[in-house]
């Protein structure tokens, strides 16, 4: 299993406001709009979301981890003694993605964007 990416997750209020404010700042484009979550990215890839709160999750994710094999993912969260907040969920968005809480706290949302075919 290989990392392929990673996102941090801010929690705010107002994602319109916080979406320009970051553009203005720090220069970046929005690349993925959902209405409740948004990622901005940098001319080179660097990415940053804001969310209000999360479509089908109780709990927001702190950081999104985005991996080739996310089963083996899970199986290694499970096996580390991880706590799982979210199951492993195909979302409608095209992404299957769990959450694990770490031992300060924070919440992983471990993710793998899903092959157009398992899309249909």
């Amino acid at each position: 299993m290989h990392v392929e990416r990673v996102v941090p997750i801010l929690t705010v209020a107002d994602v319109a406001s916080a979406v320009e404010v970051h553009r203005r700042v720090l220069g970046m484009s929005v690349v993925m709009d959902h209405g409740w979550i948004v990622t901005l990215a940098d001319d080179a890839g660097r990415q940053l979301s804001v969310m209000t709160h999360d479509a089908s999750a109780a709990v927001n994710p702190d950081v999104s981890v985005f991996v080739d094999d996310v089963g083996e993912a899970l199986r290694r969260a499970v096996a580390a003694g991880a706590e799982i907040v979210y199951p492993l969920t195909d979302e409608p968005w095209g992404v299957t993605r769990f959450f694990y809480r770490d031992a300060g706290g924070s919440v992983i949302n471990v993710g793998m964007h899903m092959v157009p075919s398992a899309l249909q």
